[in-house]
């Protein structure tokens, strides 16, 4: 007759995972592969099954990973240019930003005489002589005048080719100004002498292109004693700061126009009418 007891154990064994059939406990270790007949009770239950798969760790950990990535990829992807140029400026932007900063400051500074009310508005009213002393309609009116009234074929040449540098001076700062469009500064007063449309902007100061230009044409080709020649060269440079001082330009706009008159007197050489060439202008307009 068999025993009660090896039946009741044989019972809990077949209903317990992991005992043997003679009644004790077999322990697995988690790096082997549990035993066939687990294996045929775990893989009876697909649904348990996927479960198990999709709660693994290296699955999570994976899926973790390539999510993170994914973003990242698609973050960098629609990180926009201007952000990437700002997270990462070149020396030269920044010592440009630099500059335009001291530029700035610098100019606000020495504009004394931008309003009556300035630490030197006194002084405003003769700055604005000096400013249409260097104007082109005086320069322009006064060249044609003495190309009238000229004798002699030196005269002549000398008021032509002058008259010529005006008008080339004009053409070019329009053409720069118009390109670079670069406003004013903040504290100007627009009550200048005759201004024209393109006159809103300020690079570069058309006055310092002018009385740079036209001072070294006055010391070329005109016989000036030492004194005038050093009052030419002092107008041309006050001319130069009463566009501060009114606060008309900043001062990069000036020492660009100082060194793109001086250049400009150089290709008015170049392009310089001959008194044969003269002759035979003035026969055609005959």
């Amino acid at each position: 007759m068999p025993s009660p007891k090896a039946k009741n154990n044989g019972g809990r064994s077949g209903s317990v995972p992991g005992m043997s059939t003679n009644g004790r406990y077999e322990f697995m270790s988690l790096s082997r592969s549990p035993p066939p007949h687990l294996l045929q009770r775990q893989g009876s239950d697909p649904t348990s099954a996927r479960l198990r798969a999709s709660e693994s760790p290296t699955r999570r950990r994976g899926s973790g990973s390539s999510n993170a990535s994914s973003s990242s990829a698609t973050g960098a992807q629609q990180l926009p240019e201007e952000d990437c140029m700002r997270l990462n400026p070149s020396f030269v932007g920044i010592a440009l930003s630099s500059l335009l900063a001291i530029d700035l400051w610098l100019s606000k500074r020495l504009g004394v005489c931008a309003c009556e009310d300035s630490s030197w508005g006194s002084i405003r009213p003769l700055m604005k002589l000096v400013e249409i002393s260097g104007h082109g309609i005086p320069w322009l009116a006064g060249a044609l005048y003495c190309l009238y009234k000229s004798d002699s074929a030196a005269g002549q040449e000398v008021m032509l080719n002058l008259l010529m540098a005006l008008v080339l001076d004009l053409v070019l700062v329009t053409m720069v100004k118009a390109m670079v469009r670069r406003r004013r500064p903040s504290h100007n007063r627009m009550d200048m002498f005759a201004t024209f449309s393109v006159d809103r902007y300020s690079f570069p100061s058309g006055h310092a292109t002018r009385a740079a230009m036209c001072a070294r044409f006055l010391l070329a080709h005109l016989v000036l004693a030492a004194p005038l020649r050093v009052l030419v060269l002092l107008w041309a440079t006050l001319v130069g700061f009463s566009r501060v001082l009114l606060g008309r330009h900043n001062v990069t706009d000036v020492v660009f126009g100082f060194g793109m008159g001086y250049c400009q007197y150089n290709l008015v050489e170049a392009l310089w009418v001959s008194p044969v060439g003269l002759q035979l202008m003035m026969g055609q307009l005959g």
